[in-house]
Protein backbone atom coordinates (compact mmCIF):
# COMPACT_ATOMS: atom_id res chain seq x y z
CA UNK A 1 0.00 0.00 0.00
CA UNK A 2 1.49 3.07 -1.28
CA UNK A 3 0.62 6.35 0.78
CA UNK A 4 -0.44 9.43 -1.34
CA UNK A 5 1.63 12.33 -0.75
CA UNK A 6 1.43 15.95 -1.53
CA UNK A 7 3.93 15.79 -4.06
CA UNK A 8 1.91 12.92 -6.03
CA UNK A 9 -1.28 15.05 -6.38
CA UNK A 10 0.56 18.12 -7.28
CA UNK A 11 2.66 15.89 -10.23
CA UNK A 12 -1.20 14.84 -11.63
CA UNK A 13 -2.09 18.52 -12.38
CA UNK A 14 -2.55 18.21 -16.47
CA UNK A 15 -2.44 14.27 -16.65
CA UNK A 16 -5.30 13.00 -14.70
CA UNK A 17 -8.32 13.99 -12.47
CA UNK A 18 -7.80 13.36 -8.41
CA UNK A 19 -10.75 12.47 -6.13
CA UNK A 20 -11.48 13.64 -2.77
CA UNK A 21 -14.52 12.55 -0.50
CA UNK A 22 -14.89 13.36 3.50
CA UNK A 23 -14.73 11.23 6.06
CA UNK A 24 -15.22 12.45 9.86
CA UNK A 25 -14.90 8.62 11.67
CA UNK A 26 -12.89 5.31 11.58
CA UNK A 27 -15.66 3.40 9.38
CA UNK A 28 -15.69 6.03 6.87
CA UNK A 29 -11.99 6.74 6.78
CA UNK A 30 -11.42 2.90 6.11
CA UNK A 31 -14.20 2.86 3.18
CA UNK A 32 -12.47 5.46 1.53
CA UNK A 33 -8.65 4.58 2.14
CA UNK A 34 -10.08 1.21 0.35
CA UNK A 35 -11.93 2.38 -2.38
CA UNK A 36 -9.45 3.81 -4.40
CA UNK A 37 -10.08 7.36 -3.79
CA UNK A 38 -7.00 9.41 -3.29
CA UNK A 39 -7.62 12.48 -0.64
CA UNK A 40 -9.91 12.41 2.47
CA UNK A 41 -11.13 15.41 3.65
CA UNK A 42 -12.18 15.73 7.49
CA UNK A 43 -14.17 18.84 6.79
CA UNK A 44 -16.06 21.10 9.40
CA UNK A 45 -19.37 19.82 7.31
CA UNK A 46 -18.82 17.28 9.96
CA UNK A 47 -21.09 20.00 12.20
CA UNK A 48 -23.79 19.55 10.52
CA UNK A 49 -23.44 16.07 8.62
CA UNK A 50 -22.41 14.31 12.24
CA UNK A 51 -23.19 16.89 15.18
CA UNK A 52 -26.92 18.25 13.98
CA UNK A 53 -25.67 21.94 13.84
CA UNK A 54 -27.13 24.66 11.56
CA UNK A 55 -24.06 25.17 9.83
CA UNK A 56 -20.74 25.11 10.42
CA UNK A 57 -19.70 28.30 12.39
CA UNK A 58 -20.24 26.51 15.53
CA UNK A 59 -17.67 23.77 15.46
CA UNK A 60 -14.90 23.92 17.97
CA UNK A 61 -11.01 22.75 17.46
CA UNK A 62 -11.39 20.17 19.79
CA UNK A 63 -14.63 18.58 17.60
CA UNK A 64 -12.00 18.85 14.53
CA UNK A 65 -9.14 17.18 16.30
CA UNK A 66 -11.38 14.58 17.56
CA UNK A 67 -12.91 13.40 14.53
CA UNK A 68 -9.52 13.82 12.74
CA UNK A 69 -7.43 11.64 15.59
CA UNK A 70 -10.01 9.03 13.90
CA UNK A 71 -9.45 9.34 10.35
CA UNK A 72 -5.37 9.78 11.10
CA UNK A 73 -5.31 6.32 13.25
CA UNK A 74 -7.54 4.06 10.21
CA UNK A 75 -6.67 5.71 6.85
CA UNK A 76 -3.37 4.77 6.10
CA UNK A 77 -3.32 5.44 1.91
CA UNK A 78 -4.98 8.73 1.64
CA UNK A 79 -3.67 11.95 1.49
CA UNK A 80 -5.81 13.33 4.60
CA UNK A 81 -6.91 17.05 4.98
CA UNK A 82 -7.94 18.80 7.89
CA UNK A 83 -10.11 22.05 8.10
CA UNK A 84 -9.71 25.15 10.10
CA UNK A 85 -12.52 25.74 12.20
CA UNK A 86 -14.06 28.94 12.19
CA UNK A 87 -12.21 31.40 14.25
CA UNK A 88 -9.30 28.66 14.79
CA UNK A 89 -7.18 31.27 12.44
CA UNK A 90 -8.54 34.49 11.89
CA UNK A 91 -7.71 36.40 15.21
CA UNK A 92 -3.71 36.11 14.87
CA UNK A 93 -1.02 34.53 13.22
CA UNK A 94 0.22 32.73 16.46
CA UNK A 95 -2.78 31.50 17.44
CA UNK A 96 -3.43 29.93 13.48
CA UNK A 97 -0.29 28.33 13.74
CA UNK A 98 -1.24 26.16 17.23
CA UNK A 99 -4.37 25.25 15.98
CA UNK A 100 -2.63 24.26 12.91
CA UNK A 101 -0.27 22.41 14.60
CA UNK A 102 -3.02 20.90 16.78
CA UNK A 103 -4.45 18.83 13.50
CA UNK A 104 -1.26 17.81 12.18
CA UNK A 105 0.40 16.61 15.91
CA UNK A 106 -2.51 15.29 17.76
CA UNK A 107 -4.68 14.13 14.63
CA UNK A 108 -2.25 13.04 11.83
CA UNK A 109 -3.61 14.84 9.42
CA UNK A 110 -1.30 15.68 6.22
CA UNK A 111 -1.85 19.12 5.56
CA UNK A 112 -4.94 21.77 6.64
CA UNK A 113 -7.41 23.77 4.78
CA UNK A 114 -8.43 26.66 5.37
CA UNK A 115 -11.39 29.01 4.12
CA UNK A 116 -11.35 32.80 2.81
CA UNK A 117 -10.13 35.46 0.09
CA UNK A 118 -6.83 36.82 -0.98
CA UNK A 119 -7.22 38.63 2.87
CA UNK A 120 -6.82 35.55 4.65
CA UNK A 121 -3.74 34.67 2.18
CA UNK A 122 -1.12 36.44 4.69
CA UNK A 123 -2.25 33.54 7.64
CA UNK A 124 -2.26 30.78 5.14
CA UNK A 125 1.71 32.04 4.30
CA UNK A 126 2.29 31.89 8.27
CA UNK A 127 1.02 28.73 8.15
CA UNK A 128 2.63 27.47 5.55
CA UNK A 129 6.20 29.33 6.37
CA UNK A 130 5.72 26.97 10.27
CA UNK A 131 6.18 24.00 7.89
CA UNK A 132 2.93 23.11 7.45
CA UNK A 133 0.92 22.38 4.34
CA UNK A 134 -2.27 24.93 3.29
CA UNK A 135 -5.06 24.19 0.86
CA UNK A 136 -6.69 27.22 0.54
CA UNK A 137 -10.79 27.08 -0.26
CA UNK A 138 -12.06 29.96 -2.22
CA UNK A 139 -15.53 30.90 -3.84
CA UNK A 140 -18.49 30.09 -1.32
CA UNK A 141 -16.98 30.01 2.19
CA UNK A 142 -19.82 28.04 4.16
CA UNK A 143 -18.14 29.67 7.83
CA UNK A 144 -18.91 32.79 6.42
CA UNK A 145 -21.58 31.95 3.85
CA UNK A 146 -24.06 34.89 5.82
CA UNK A 147 -22.02 37.57 4.92
CA UNK A 148 -22.19 36.24 1.49
CA UNK A 149 -25.78 36.42 1.55
CA UNK A 150 -26.16 32.56 1.97
CA UNK A 151 -25.05 29.14 0.30
CA UNK A 152 -25.16 30.60 -3.53
CA UNK A 153 -22.84 30.17 -6.29
CA UNK A 154 -20.00 33.00 -6.30
CA UNK A 155 -17.69 34.96 -9.11
CA UNK A 156 -20.42 34.65 -11.51
CA UNK A 157 -22.81 37.77 -10.20
CA UNK A 158 -20.61 40.33 -12.55
CA UNK A 159 -17.23 41.09 -14.07
CA UNK A 160 -16.13 42.05 -10.57
CA UNK A 161 -17.21 39.24 -8.54
CA UNK A 162 -15.49 37.14 -10.76
CA UNK A 163 -11.98 38.85 -10.84
CA UNK A 164 -11.88 38.91 -6.97
CA UNK A 165 -12.28 35.05 -7.40
CA UNK A 166 -9.37 35.20 -9.37
CA UNK A 167 -7.17 37.40 -7.25
CA UNK A 168 -8.37 35.22 -4.42
CA UNK A 169 -6.87 32.20 -5.78
CA UNK A 170 -3.39 33.69 -6.96
CA UNK A 171 -3.44 35.45 -3.60
CA UNK A 172 -3.47 31.49 -1.82
CA UNK A 173 -1.09 30.25 -4.72
CA UNK A 174 1.07 33.14 -4.05
CA UNK A 175 1.34 32.42 -0.21
CA UNK A 176 2.45 29.23 -0.36
CA UNK A 177 -1.17 27.23 -0.77
CA UNK A 178 0.06 23.83 -2.53
CA UNK A 179 -3.96 23.26 -3.99
CA UNK A 180 -6.62 25.63 -4.42
CA UNK A 181 -10.60 24.08 -3.56
CA UNK A 182 -13.13 26.12 -5.33
CA UNK A 183 -16.62 26.34 -4.23
CA UNK A 184 -19.90 26.72 -5.99
CA UNK A 185 -17.61 28.78 -8.44
CA UNK A 186 -18.93 28.86 -12.15
CA UNK A 187 -17.63 25.52 -14.01
CA UNK A 188 -15.91 28.24 -17.02
CA UNK A 189 -14.21 30.90 -14.33
CA UNK A 190 -13.28 27.50 -12.13
CA UNK A 191 -11.72 26.03 -15.50
CA UNK A 192 -10.28 28.76 -16.14
CA UNK A 193 -8.57 29.35 -12.81
CA UNK A 194 -7.22 25.93 -12.96
CA UNK A 195 -5.46 26.88 -15.95
CA UNK A 196 -3.87 29.90 -14.79
CA UNK A 197 -2.28 28.27 -11.85
CA UNK A 198 0.11 26.34 -11.42
CA UNK A 199 -0.98 24.28 -8.10
CA UNK A 200 -3.69 21.73 -8.08
CA UNK A 201 -7.11 22.62 -7.76
CA UNK A 202 -10.29 20.98 -6.53
CA UNK A 203 -13.58 21.46 -7.20
CA UNK A 204 -17.09 21.22 -5.36
CA UNK A 205 -19.82 22.61 -7.74
CA UNK A 206 -16.64 24.07 -10.09
CA UNK A 207 -17.27 21.71 -12.73
CA UNK A 208 -15.01 19.29 -14.56
CA UNK A 209 -12.36 21.67 -15.25
CA UNK A 210 -10.53 21.57 -11.71
CA UNK A 211 -8.02 19.23 -11.44
CA UNK A 212 -9.58 17.34 -9.08
CA UNK A 213 -13.27 16.81 -7.44
CA UNK A 214 -14.61 16.29 -3.63
CA UNK A 215 -18.11 15.21 -2.88
CA UNK A 216 -19.63 15.12 1.08
CA UNK A 217 -19.94 11.50 1.42
CA UNK A 218 -22.83 11.23 3.54
CA UNK A 219 -24.83 13.29 0.45
CA UNK A 220 -23.61 11.11 -2.19
CA UNK A 221 -25.11 7.92 -0.49
CA UNK A 222 -28.41 9.74 0.80
CA UNK A 223 -27.62 10.04 4.42
CA UNK A 224 -27.23 13.85 4.59
CA UNK A 225 -30.03 16.13 2.61
CA UNK A 226 -26.92 18.68 1.37
CA UNK A 227 -26.67 22.54 1.21
CA UNK A 228 -29.07 23.10 -1.27
CA UNK A 229 -27.06 23.36 -4.62
CA UNK A 230 -26.73 20.84 -7.20
CA UNK A 231 -22.72 19.80 -5.64
CA UNK A 232 -23.42 16.59 -5.37
CA UNK A 233 -25.03 12.89 -6.70
CA UNK A 234 -26.34 10.33 -5.07
CA UNK A 235 -24.24 7.21 -5.80
CA UNK A 236 -26.04 4.71 -3.69
CA UNK A 237 -29.40 5.70 -1.44
CA UNK A 238 -27.27 3.97 1.85
CA UNK A 239 -29.70 5.90 3.86
CA UNK A 240 -32.83 4.95 2.26
CA UNK A 241 -31.64 1.11 2.89
CA UNK A 242 -30.43 1.28 6.32
CA UNK A 243 -33.89 3.27 7.07
CA UNK A 244 -35.86 -0.20 5.20
CA UNK A 245 -33.63 -1.96 7.87
CA UNK A 246 -34.99 -0.18 10.46
CA UNK A 247 -38.56 0.09 9.81
CA UNK A 248 -37.94 -4.25 9.50
CA UNK A 249 -36.35 -4.56 12.92
CA UNK A 250 -39.11 -2.26 14.13
CA UNK A 251 -41.65 -4.78 12.62
CA UNK A 252 -39.83 -8.04 13.82
CA UNK A 253 -39.51 -6.48 17.31
CA UNK A 254 -43.54 -5.48 17.75
CA UNK A 255 -44.50 -9.04 16.48
CA UNK A 256 -41.88 -11.17 18.15
CA UNK A 257 -40.13 -12.49 15.59
CA UNK A 258 -36.77 -11.10 16.71
CA UNK A 259 -35.05 -11.86 18.62
CA UNK A 260 -36.00 -15.24 17.83
CA UNK A 261 -34.09 -18.81 19.25
CA UNK A 262 -30.57 -18.32 16.82
CA UNK A 263 -30.07 -14.99 18.01
CA UNK A 264 -30.60 -16.16 22.00
CA UNK A 265 -28.50 -17.74 24.50
CA UNK A 266 -29.60 -21.11 25.46
CA UNK A 267 -29.89 -22.52 29.05
CA UNK A 268 -29.96 -26.30 30.13
CA UNK A 269 -34.05 -26.67 30.69
CA UNK A 270 -33.49 -28.57 33.69
CA UNK A 271 -31.80 -25.54 35.38
CA UNK A 272 -34.85 -23.38 34.62
CA UNK A 273 -37.62 -25.68 36.21
CA UNK A 274 -34.81 -26.13 39.09
CA UNK A 275 -35.18 -22.09 39.44
CA UNK A 276 -39.12 -22.38 39.58
CA UNK A 277 -39.45 -24.95 41.74
CA UNK A 278 -37.02 -23.15 44.71
CA UNK A 279 -38.92 -20.18 44.10
CA UNK A 280 -42.73 -21.84 44.73
CA UNK A 281 -40.86 -23.12 48.08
Amino acid sequence: MTKVTIPFIQGLKGKRTFAMLTAYDAPFARLVDESGVEMILVGDSLGMVMLGYSGTSPVTMDEMVMHARSVGRTAKRCLIVGDMPFLSYQADHAEAIRNAGRLVKEAGVDCVKLEGTAKQAPVAKAIVDAGIAVIGHIGLTPQTAASLGGINVIGGQSYEHAKRIVDDALAMQAAGCWCVLMEAVPADLAAYITSILTVPTIGIGGGRGCDGQVLVTHEMFGMFAGFGLPFGKIYADAGAFIKKGMQQYHQDVQNGSFPGAENSFPIDAAMIARLKKEQKA
